[in-house]
C-alpha cells in the first residue's frame, strides 16, 4: 500500500495549484486511474515517478511524511 499522509498533501497541493488528476498524470506520464490511486494511498510510486509528481505539484522533492 501507499502513503495516504504523502496522498492528502498532494491532493492538497493539486487542488491549490487548479489541476486535475488527469493533468497531474498526463505531465507525470501516468494514467489517471493510476495517478487517483496513488493519490489516495492505494499505490505505491517508483522515486523518479513521485518525485516527478512532488515537482509538477511544486512540494519540495525533499518532502518526507513522517
Amino acid at each position: 500500500m501507499g502513503d495516504t499522509k504523502l496522498g492528502k498533501k498532494l491532493k492538497e497541493a493539486r487542488e491549490k495549484l487548479k489541476l486535475t488528476q488527469k493533468q497531474v498524470a498526463e505531465k507525470a506520464g501516468v494514467t489517471t486511474n493510476w495517478y487517483a490511486r496513488f493519490e489516495r494511498g492505494e499505490e505505491n510510486a517508483s522515486q523518479e515517478t513521485r518525485n516527478t509528481i512532488l515537482k509538477i505539484l511544486k512540494i519540495k522533492v525533499s518532502y518526507q511524511v513522517n
